[in-house]
């Protein structure tokens, strides 16, 4: 059991090594953007919650897209991705749920490689619902924002967005980027259409579509998967980077454009 266990963190170490060091094309993107971005302090009972927001460049009021990040924290990547939410017209708001949480009081950028995912694994559920709810109140009172709210997210991510579907009656969609589902009798409680985006290579996450379809709809509610032929698990960051493979980059592209052309619908 003691060798399982080291060689798996062995296996986490690798991994988050192979995400994280990898991710300097999405941070000079961001170095790079024009839109205004800032880091604010969110704060709830005994919580401050660090959070990347970024503004589009219109001339209206615009909806709030509230991102959820990996379970790698927050990263590059995510930073990357808000701008890109931001360059198609929407605000912004990514809070990194790792703040506070590391060993001398910070967030994710003080964590060990590897160490990262342990903590976000390890989170309360009803502390991540608490930071979720205490960003979306604060990003609706943004002067420029609308009064519409998204929630998207990735990876352990896309299961929170899930799961906080069943916490936020006001949400106007909600985006799983391959994750799994809540409870089958949370559903009842989820108020809003869910959009699914899954690679067709990612079978741990793809065996819960069957179910999750057939209880969405005993339940009455909105879900529509869609699986991506040939895409792994987190397509849309490693669709992204540099040394994508054929299928990542297909499926990012794809899944973008359906992301992008859900959010004007409602809009």
């Amino acid at each position: 059991m003691k060798r399982r266990a080291l060689v798996l963190n062995v296996v986490l170490v690798l991994l988050c090594s192979s995400v994280l060091c990898a991710q300097d094309w999405a941070r000079a993107k961001v170095e790079k953007s024009p839109r205004h971005r800032e880091w604010v302090t969110v704060k709830h009972g005994s919580r401050s919650v660090q959070t990347f927001v970024v503004y589009p460049e219109v001339s209206n009021k615009r909806p709030v897209v509230l991102i959820i990040h990996e379970i790698f924290g927050m990263t590059d990547w995510v930073q990357d991705l808000a701008d890109q939410v931001a360059e198609a017209g929407y605000i912004a708001v990514a809070p990194d749920l790792l703040s506070g949480m590391a060993p001398s009081g910070g967030g994710s950028s003080e964590f060990a490689q590897g160490e990262a995912i342990k903590a976000v694994s390890m989170l309360d559920p009803d502390q991540i619902t608490a930071d979720l709810n205490a960003v979306a109140d604060y990003a609706l009172k943004i002067p420029s924002a609308n009064g519409k709210l998204y929630v998207a997210g990735f990876c352990w991510g896309g299961g929170q967005s899930f799961r906080f579907a069943t916490n936020r009656r006001d949400l106007s969609g909600v985006f799983v980027f391959y994750g799994p589902p809540p409870p089958a009798d949370a559903m009842a409680r989820i108020n809003a259409p869910v959009y699914g985006f899954y690679g067709g290579n990612d079978e741990r996450i793809d065996a819960t579509i069957p179910a999750t379809r057939e209880n969405m709809k005993a339940a009455g509610k909105v879900y529509e998967p869609v699986i991506y032929k040939g895409a792994g698990h987190g397509f849309m960051r490693a669709g992204e980077a540099p040394d994508a493979t054929p299928a990542n980059r297909k499926a990012r592209d794809a899944a973008w454009a359906r992301w992008k052309k859900i959010l004007a619908h409602g809009s």
